[in-house]
């Protein structure tokens, strides 16, 4: 029989091989909107880190992101989600990364403008709800989010995302990716059937062309991971497995 402490030692063991995960956010949020998915994660034994990104420029979020990733010790799963796809698709092709997790998500190829993939489809509803600043950065309508990005959450979550929105720097949509993580990477996709901020057919066309374990959760806005955090953990872990 083993004894108690080496039982502790087995299970710290256990604990350590399991691969860090980054959950990277997207357009409109900050890290704060993986809320739901981390205790979920974290009481399955996983260390998660979920990155604050600046939304300034694509290369920004891509250097920022890869600083984080390079610092995890060991395997990681990398999880993007919406405008983040296509800064984990440059920032995660690293030796360390163990898989990629998109979630409602861009996934350009090389030399691929954000933009372009899109026009193969119909504009998604968010489209028109935009308003940019001065400075170049964008906004979601207030009285359009609940709508075009969180349908399936309730009025109340809607109107303080709303607020508390944190926006995008409109240049993101012309800028390319150097090199394509996804590629050279075993990935996962999950998709919202009811996304309205990115069309679902874009997003089963980028699903497709990388390959990739898809799971599409019926009904579920652009996030799931507040929808549907179970679910999303789930396609998560089975990344990280």
């Amino acid at each position: 029989m083993h004894s108690l402490a080496s039982l502790l030692i087995l299970a710290v063991a256990s604990v350590s091989e399991k691969p860090a995960i980054v959950l990277v956010h997207g357009a409109f949020a900050d890290a704060s909107s993986w809320s739901k998915v981390i205790p979920i994660l974290q009481k399955d034994g996983y260390y998660v880190t979920a990155v604050q990104i600046p939304l300034t420029s694509l290369e920004d979020d891509i250097v920022v992101t890869k600083r984080v990733i390079d610092a995890q010790k060991g395997p990681v799963v990398v999880v993007g989600h919406s405008y983040a796809g296509a800064v984990i698709t440059g920032a995660a092709g690293g030796a360390n990364v163990k898989s990629l997790v998109f979630v409602d998500a861009f996934a350009p190829d090389v030399g691929e403008p954000l933009a372009s993939a899109g026009d193969k489809f119909a504009p998604p509803p968010l489209n028109k709800a935009l308003i940019p600043d001065a400075a170049g950065f964008l906004y979601i309508d207030r009285a359009k989010l609940h709508d075009v990005f969180a349908k399936d959450l309730p009025e109340a979550d809607a109107r303080i995302m709303a607020v508390t929105q944190k926006p995008l720097n409109g240049s993101v949509f012309g800028a390319k990716v150097t090199s394509a993580a996804w590629s050279s990477k075993p990935t996962w996709f999950i998709i919202g059937t009811e996304d309205r901020a990115i069309n679902p057919d874009l997003l089963r066309f980028y699903a497709k062309r990388m390959g990739a374990k898809t799971t599409e959760i019926k009904g579920a806005s652009h996030v799931p991971f507040l929808s549907h955090p179970k679910e999303v953990a789930n396609v998560i872990e089975s990344a990280a497995k």
